[in-house]
């Protein structure tokens, strides 16, 4: 078989007994970042570590659960100074412990956020988890086998995730989504050389018994100007958080990203856009993007595909990611899904709408190609059946085959910028085993190619994740040739715009509920 070839990429391939994966310079493949629970109390930096894991979450006491419970990471890094890391996740840093009251349970305190955040000033190497004053349930650690002790949480205790949401009768919520842009000045123009401002997107509430905004759950964006006051556990380093989604009293937001235009070639440049599901009413999910061209003050609302959520083949789109080019025009990339009560494994669509004026007017969405989800059973867990895969209660990975891009923008400066772009994904291959994938455009998204394969990882939690330091001319390399024989084309085995329905086995399900639609967990 003939070697794939494309400017500016070189192949390896791998040994058979040597697990493939891609390594790029300037792109840097992460599968999500590491976010282990496994050494330092309190919260001073993890020891360097170059090349190695480095423990990020150091803020929690490892010995208490939930407390030193951890999901759902995201990173960025700052493309005017890439030694300034920022990463968040879902941490339950300030729950009550599993003591407090039955022991046999282990709910979420009312009331206490849950949008993670650290800080690394040495490109990775240590990191720092800042301690704020919020709502705090961090003191309740209860007593072993006693049913009667109860929680009070602290209005003015100490909280490792994102600071002033109590004060705004709001909680974070998680589902973390960070970027960097360029900083306005007084006169709302931007530029690197005011500075770098970090964009922080999460799911919110409102504060018990508050009504901070209308719907269950909305889209929320904090942001800093001064990265080192907010490692320094500084609260009003940080700007009070900022509705982006449009709500409604039946408005479920859901499964947000977040992007600011970053290269200063673009006409947009410091234009901030968060993507998301916007759940309505009867099941109805549009993607949904948010335009920011203020810095984060105030946000415009465009729907950007159809809103249907109920046909078994198709059965809502989510998992988004959002990015720029050099010439600031805006990509979003989702998935569409399949019903796996009806199609097991599901095979899903890959789709991007693009938009060449600032987010104002959008392109009717254009197919990529399928994926296959690695759905291994599906598994009800109190509100819907999931697709978990490692068995009976085990880890959702419903979005798993969702893409994640990273573009060649060129970023801070866009000059000599390729735009090429890297999109990547988990899957199944045609025998039901588990990939990560990748396929690549080099005109803007205007053409794609056959998907590659990038080895057999042994646990796939989500798409590999492109850090966002995304440089002129990229690199991929030690990866598989493109897989024949596969699904993969949108008019493949099974028919022109249906998927074949295949897999190792039938579905596997341990409830008999009718499908419902995906939300919060």
């Amino acid at each position: 078989m003939a070697r794939p070839t494309l400017t500016g990429i070189g192949w390896v391939d791998p040994p058979e007994n040597e697990e493939a994966s891609i390594r790029s310079r300037p792109l840097i493949a992460l599968l999500g970042l590491a976010l282990t629970s496994t050494a330092a109390l309190g919260q001073v930096p993890a020891a360097a570590n170059h090349g190695g894991d480095t423990e990020v979450t150091v803020g929690s006491n490892d010995s208490v659960f939930s407390q030193n419970k951890q999901n759902e990471p995201a990173v960025a890094i700052d493309p005017a100074h890439p030694n300034v890391v920022a990463a968040g996740s879902n941490d339950n840093i300030d729950m009550e412990a599993c003591n407090v009251g039955d022991d046999t349970t282990c709910p979420f305190t009312r009331g206490v956020g849950g949008s993670g955040i650290y800080f690394s000033f040495n490109g990775g190497d240590t990191w720092t988890q800042p301690t704020y004053t919020g709502f705090s349930a961090r003191g309740c650690l209860g007593v072993a086998g006693a049913a009667g002790d109860t929680c009070t949480p602290n209005p003015a205790g100490p909280i490792g995730t994102l600071p002033r949401y109590f004060e705004n009768d709001m909680v974070s919520d998680g589902d973390p989504a960070l970027a960097f842009g360029p900083r306005p000045d007084a006169a709302g123009n931007f530029s690197w050389a005011n500075g770098s401002r970090l964009y922080y997107a999460n799911l919110v509430s409102n504060f018990p018994g508050e009504t901070a905004f209308k719907g269950d759950e909305g889209i929320a964006v904090s942001r800093t100007d001064n990265m080192a006051a907010a490692a320094a556990g500084v609260n009003n380093a940080w700007i009070p958080p900022v509705i982006a989604s449009k709500q409604a009293s039946a408005t479920f937001s859901d499964k947000e990203q977040i992007w600011a235009d970053n290269a200063a070639t673009s006409p947009h440049f410091g234009n901030v856009y968060v993507c998301y599901a916007k759940f309505t009413g009867f099941g109805a999910a549009p993607m949904t993007v948010s335009v920011s061209s203020d810095g984060g003050e105030t946000w415009s609302n465009r729907q950007v595909s159809p809103g249907h959520n109920v046909a078994p083949g198709r059965w809502g789109q989510s998992g988004c990611t959002i990015r720029t080019d050099s010439m600031g025009v805006v990509y979003v990339f989702y998935e569409q899904f399949q019903n796996p009560a009806f199609f097991f494994p599901p095979v899903g669509t890959h789709f991007v709408v693009k938009s060449s004026d600032g987010g104002v007017s959008w392109t009717r969405p254009m197919a990529i190609g399928r994926v296959t989800d690695p759905c291994y059973l599906l598994q009800f867990d109190g509100a819907s059946r999931r697709c978990v895969q490692d068995g009976l209660a085990g880890a959702r990975n419903d979005l798993a085959a969702s893409p994640s891009v990273s573009i060649a923008n060129g970023a801070p400066t866009g000059a000599g910028a390729t735009s090429f772009m890297v999109l990547t994904w988990a899957g199944f291959d045609a025998a039901g085993v588990e990939h990560l994938y990748v396929r690549w455009s080099a005109d803007r998204g205007a053409t794609w190619s056959t998907r590659g394969r990038c080895g057999r990882p042994r646990i796939l939690l989500g798409a590999g994740a492109l850090a966002r330091r995304e440089g002129p001319v990229p690199r991929v390399q030690r990866l598989h040739h493109p897989v024949p024989g596969e699904h993969d084309e949108l008019t493949g085995p099974g028919g022109r715009g249906q998927a074949r329905r295949r897999g190792r086995r039938g579905p596997r399900e341990l409830d008999h509920a009718p499908p419902r639609r995906r939300g919060r967990p």
